[in-house]
Parts: C-alpha cells; sequence; structure tokens
C-alpha cells in the first residue's frame, strides 16, 4: 500500500522503518522537514512537503500530538473518504493522565474536527520501543486493538499491522476509542510510573 506517515518523532519513525521492511511504499512528512528527511534516507522511505501529500496515499498514518492531528491533517489535504490511522491518545502535559473521555475520545473528536475523514484507533496502545523493535515481546505477537465505524479503514489498518508482524483485535466501532485510550494511559502508567520501561503491551488472552 501507499502510505503517508505524518509525523516523525519516535513513533512516526517505527511506523516508516517497520512499513517500509513489510514492503509498503511509504511517505513522511512534518513541519520541519529536517527529521523526516533523515528518517526516509535511513529507512528508504520518501520524504515529502505535506501540501496535497494525502491524495496518492491509501492511508495516512498521524504521528502527532493528539491537539495537533486534526490541523495536521488538514495540512496534507485529509479530506472525505481519507483512511486514517490515529495513534494518538489526549495525554495531559505529564503523560499521568487524559483530558478527554467518557462522552468523547481523541479519536472521535479528530473524525469531528475533519469531516469524512475514515478514521481508525490503532496502535495507541503499542509504545514507540516496541514499535521500532518489531512486532513481539517475549516471542508473543504484540495485539493492535482497532476501533472504527469504517469497516474499510479497519480492514486497511488489520493488513498494515498485519503486515508488520502484528495481531489485531477488532475492538468495534470508534466510540470504543473511548476505552482504548485509557488503556493506553494505564500502559503509560505500568511503563514509566511504575518503572517496568517501555518494553510491555496490553493483550486480551482468549477467544
Amino acid at each position: 500500500m501507499k502510505v503517508l506517515v505524518i509525523g516523525a518523532g519516535n513513533m512516526g519513525a517505527g511506523f516508516v522503518k517497520q512499513l517500509a521492511a513489510a514492503g509498503h511504499q511509504v511517505s513522511v512528512t512534518a513541519r520541519d522537514m529536517t527529521k523526516p528527511k533523515a528518517v526516509a534516507q535511513q529507512f528508504g522511505a520518501t520524504a515529502v512537503l505535506a501540501h496535497n501529500a494525502a491524495s496518492t496515499a491509501d492511508a495516512l498514518v498521524v504521528a502527532t500530538p493528539y491537539g495537533e492531528a486534526a490541523a495536521a491533517l488538514r495540512s496534507v489535504g485529509a479530506q472525505a473518504g481519507t483512511v486514517v490511522i490515529d495513534i494518538t491518545n489526549p495525554l495531559t502535559p505529564d503523560y499521568m493522565g487524559l483530558t478527554l473521555g467518557h462522552s468523547t475520545s481523541a479519536a472521535e473528536e479528530i473524525a469531528q474536527a475533519v469531516p469524512g475523514i475514515e478514521v481508525v484507533k490503532g496502535f495507541n496502545t503499542v509504545f514507540a520501543q516496541v514499535l521500532a523493535a518489531g512486532a513481539s515481546l517475549d516471542g508473543q505477537k504484540v495485539t493492535v486493538f482497532l476501533a472504527s465505524d469504517s469497516e474499510r479503514a479497519k480492514q486497511t489498518a488489520k493488513a498494515l499491522a498485519e503486515s508488520m508482524g502484528f495481531t489485531t483485535m477488532d475492538a468495534g466501532g470508534l466510540k470504543n476509542a473511548r476505552y482504548l485510550e485509557p488503556l493506553a494511559g494505564l500502559n503509560i502508567y505500568f511503563g514509566f510510573g511504575a518503572g517496568l520501561g517501555t518494553a510491555v503491551a496490553p493483550a486480551w488472552i482468549g477467544s
């Protein structure tokens, strides 16, 4: 697939690395093009300017902070029908809490902010260290939970995740991002608050 990664930080770089290794045609962009150029060169991708970058992509990965996601999507020309994989979490400045919850989620807010895009929540419970290292921990595949109201978006994200070696689990409609984002908060607590490190990931055991 043709995938545009928006953001070239740790998560963005991890996506570029793993998607390119899986054989996808990957492009990457950010406000400051210095990082995308370096990441693209390192992993065999293409650094592109934001303007109209979404026009030829099969899917977009939003690897920006939540507060910057909607503007980033507009900057690349995301429009009705664009598949958007939202990996963001609406974190407080100390990363130990969420700024949204119960009646909405980051994913739902992003979908409302850019009308018509097909948002799928996913990868928000995966640490950058885990993404960059591969898709397994202690010999077990890491699970990517996917929530969306668009079956096409969900299947696109599923195909990309599994091509990178992850296992996936259908987490229902987009409103269930209200559960996945707090789950990411718990994972962040284990990683940083409890000092367990970032080589951890949540899993669902059983059928």
